[in-house]
């Protein structure tokens, strides 16, 4: 090795001695006090704070995930986290309270606190967050003379009730601020502009009504309300959206901050449709535009989306929920979007001081570049965002007599208007892909199975004339509703040709439905999330005499939003019979028998107790609808995360050990061919080391042996990064308002960590030159510098994290093809495999 190279890997050795910083947090913003704000940003205990906050619901994770999800947060960056209170889970019965389990809020707020982190507690009632009924109460559509979220005596009363008793609560427990607690802020109603103009007077005298009576209860934080232009002065109004920046036209007074209650981190999803996905780089570019024009809060709607246990998701929503968050729905780092958003905390925060104290000043280059200066001249102390709003084209700009190079659609942020740390479209942070990984113990199934029995007319008590409305008769108890009516038919009723079938048609308002004529599965039909409602049609077998007809009607979750949500409704409407002798055979008044629900939920199958009331059998295959399954399996090896695959599955609910994960639907294909959603997550706390009980109920058809469980893991990291980026922002550090190095002469290299207890195991990939591709499908181009992954291999393998400068002194230079000449700029790209230790 000749001299260069030696003194170039030796400061490639030193690079992997320094030590990476994950949480950047500033321990004394954790000042609970008193909370007043002007128009610069809210202030907790005489301290003025930039406001990082993510959204995480208790309810969609379990408290064992709790401790581990929060502290990602925070080392993501993070000072607050922000949560709903959901009405219809604390209070399932009228007066009867639940806050146990993933209900328990006390013991959530608490763990934040621990973590010296505040809270922004979003109590609505109404909270929409595709939580079924948007977090209202079933039992409240029975209060007489009732109108949801209007101003509307027996609306109020029950509202203000809940939000007063959610209030003393949290005063019992002293976890507001001023009482020393982690709550600086509350929020009443949700996105109310969005149906205000539908209750017309009343709804503006609600909105009214709704400030006075939250304030009233708590005067000593903030409130706010997001999405309403007309808020009242005693609150605040927020914005919700991707891009608040550009759309956000201020709150409602110069005297208040400018807050960000909803930064989509993506979309959530509905069965039916193809990923939902929302770049870092798209989210950097908007929060950092948000602060430089004068915000002071945005919180990530989801930074953890989580699970919908049981039967708490809206209509049509997966159980999965917004798993392209930072953290995904299994609590794992999704990379680059966590640690990319943590680098542009950190750098944030070291110009906190300019933002609350600085002159700010716009120069407007062009329609699309804008140079925005925060400044204190007395100290000489000074930062910089020069940002490039245009899609397409990069644009390069003189600034303080130096000309910088800015990629489309981009912010450029100099903390010290002259050094670049921080670029929202250059990752310099690591990339990760996630695994799901057949367990070696649990899938030795034996599967047994019960199938329901089809009632008739004969077997129902519950009788009327026409079809019974579904979400009233079920009381969402249940998804499932049992509707039968018998006719007699003689031979002139009957087609007269062999080779004509009649046609039985069915009329829903929603959601889906199972029909059996005569004992028989005739089939399948359902609505979507743009329309409930449907119309199902198949060919039929008839008889001579009494013909029974049988239909399984469902819904797939409650509406969470739009107005007059007491007003929904969903099931049966109208039945006829076409092609018979007589014409179209009108049945709807044939008289009907109904049944809430199905055998197996009332006998609790998927319980031990439950499950021994049945005869099970050897299952078969192919599947058969309204069948229930069980088998035992022992927990996963390891303590990584559990999920099932539901593969060719039809639709139904999976238990384990008496506890629902949620409804699966794998035959309802997304315009790409594909199921919405394969894996489900098992939490891991449900299990048990050995002999766990896993039941599912196959409403329409499917076959078991596509079920695999799976454990996961984002054990592939990669970093793809070109000589042009920045460092890292760890490369720098602010020391007395003075921006440092941390290093001599920082450059960009690949920064690659594993989990705390994992070591790089395996190189799998290493391009220097012109290599293509993402974070588990690179490939190499058609330049690359040979003795690369030599150099990666020595600086990595064995160890918990190493760094890799993009130096061509220590990687080597790229050859190739001509166009490796002409491509002056070239890029790193790395993939390993991380794993413990006694892992293969």
């Amino acid at each position: 090795m000749d001299s260069r190279r030696r003194l170039a890997f030796m400061l490639l050795l030193i690079a992997n001695t320094l030590v990476f910083v994950c949480s950047h947090n500033d321990e004394n913003e954790y000042t609970p006090g008193p909370v007043t704000y002007n128009a610069k940003s809210v202030i907790v205990g005489g301290n003025p704070i930039l406001i990082f906050s993510g959204s995480i619901h208790y309810p969609r994770s379990t408290p064992e995930m709790w401790p581990d999800i929060i502290r990602m947060a925070k080392e993501g960056g993070l000072n607050t986290i922000a949560t709903y209170v959901f009405w219809n889970a604390h209070e399932p019965v009228q007066g009867q309270y639940n806050f146990t389990g993933n209900y328990d809020l006390v013991k959530f707020i608490k763990l934040i606190a621990e973590h010296k982190m505040y809270v922004v507690l979003r109590l609505g009632p109404f909270i929409q967050a595709e939580w079924n009924l948007g977090g209202l109460p079933f039992w409240l559509r029975d209060i007489p003379n009732i109108v949801f979220r209007s101003y509307n005596e027996p609306y109020m009363k029950h509202m203000k009730r809940y939000i007063e008793y959610m209030v003393n609560m949290m005063k019992a427990e002293k976890l507001f601020a001023p009482q020393g607690g982690p709550i600086i802020m509350a929020q009443v109603e949700n996105e109310y502009n969005h149906v205000q103009e539908s209750y017309k007077e009343k709804g503006t005298q609600y909105v009214k009504w709704a400030a006075d009576m939250a304030t009233s209860l708590y005067p000593d934080v903030p409130w706010i309300m997001c999405k309403q232009k007309d808020a009242p002065q005693n609150v605040i109004s927020t914005c919700n959206g991707r891009h608040c920046a550009d759309t956000f036209m201020g709150p409602n007074s110069p005297d208040k901050p400018s807050l960000w209650t909803e930064n989509w981190t993506a979309q959530y999803r509905v069965f039916g449709d193809p990923p939902s996905q929302r770049a870092a780089e798209d989210i950097a570019f908007s929060v950092t535009r948000f602060f430089m024009n004068n915000g002071s809060m945005t919180n990530y709607y989801m930074y953890h989306g989580g699970t919908n246990f049981g039967r708490t998701s809206s209509s049509f929503v997966t159980t999965r929920y917004y798993d392209e968050a930072p953290l995904d729905e299994f609590g794992l780092i999704k990379e680059p979007k966590w640690s990319h958003l943590r680098d542009l905390h950190k750098v944030l925060r070291m110009m906190k001081k300019l933002f609350l104290t600085g002159t700010r000043k716009v120069q407007e280059i062009n329609k699309f570049v804008q140079i925005i200066t925060y400044e204190k001249p007395e100290s000489k102390l000074c930062a910089a965002f020069l940002s490039n709003k245009h899609k397409k084209i990069h644009r390069t700009v003189d600034f303080r007599g130096k000309q910088y190079f800015l990629t489309r659609r981009s912010v450029t942020i100099l903390p010290d208007c002259k050094n670049i740390v921080f670029n929202t479209e250059l990752i310099t942070s690591q990339h990760n892909s996630r695994t799901f990984v057949p367990s070696k113990r649990a899938n030795n199934f034996k599967w047994e199975s019960y199938r329901e029995s089809i009632p008739t007319f004969n077997d129902l008590q519950m009788r009327s004339k026409t079809p019974m409305e579904l979400t009233a008769a079920t009381k969402d108890t249940t998804d499932y509703m049992w509707y039968s009516t018998s006719i007699n038919l003689d031979k002139d009723d009957l087609p007269m040709r062999a080779d004509i079938m009649p046609v039985i048609r069915i009329q829903s308002l929603g959601d889906a439905l199972l029909t059996f004529v005569n004992g028989q599965y005739i089939g399948f039909g359902h609505g979507s999330f743009i329309e409930k409602s449907f119309t199902f049609s198949k060919p039929v077998s008839l008889k001579l005499g009494a013909n029974h007809i049988s239909i399984l009607a469902m819904t797939v979750g409650l509406p969470n939003s739009g107005a007059y949500m007491e007003k929904r409704f969903s099931g049966i409407r109208a039945v006829m019979l076409q092609g018979m002798s007589c014409g179209t055979l009108d049945i709807t008044l044939n008289q009907w028998g109904h049944k809430v629900g199905v055998e197996g939920e009332s006998l609790q199958l998927f319980t031990e107790e439950g499950s021994t009331k049945v005869k099970w059998v050897p299952a078969t295959r192919p599947g058969t609808p309204i069948t229930w399954y069980k088998t035992r399996f022992n927990a996963p090896e390891g303590n990584d995360p559990v999920a099932i695959k539901m593969e060719r599955m039809g639709k139904g609910v999976v238990w384990v050990n008496g506890y629902s994960i949620g409804r699966y639907w794998d035959n309802y294909r997304s315009p790409l061919g594909a199921p919405s959603q394969t894996e489900y997550h098992i939490p891991r706390s449900y299990l048990k080391p050995k002999n766990n009980l896993l039941v599912v109920y196959e409403e329409s058809s499917g076959t078991i042996d596509g079920i695999v469980i799976n454990t996961v893991n984002r054990d592939i990291i990669c970093s793809n990064m070109g000589e042009d980026y920045p460092p890292n922002v760890d490369s720098w550090k602010m020391d007395n308002d003075i921006l440092k190095a941390v290093v001599e002469k920082p450059k960009p290299g690949a920064q690659l960590t594993c989990d705390p207890d994992k070591f790089i195991k395996e190189i799998q990939f290493v391009g220097f030159g012109n290599p293509w591709g993402s974070c588990g499908t690179y490939m190499q181009g058609t330049c690359q510098a040979p003795n690369a992954k030599k150099v990666v291999e020595k600086a990595c393998l064995g160890k918990n994290s190493c760094r890799v400068p993009i130096d061509r002194a220590i990687l080597g230079e790229p050859t190739g093809d001509a166009s490796c000449a002409q491509e002056k700029v070239k890029r790193l790209a790395i993939q390993v495999r991380c794993g413990r230790k006694n892992e293969i």
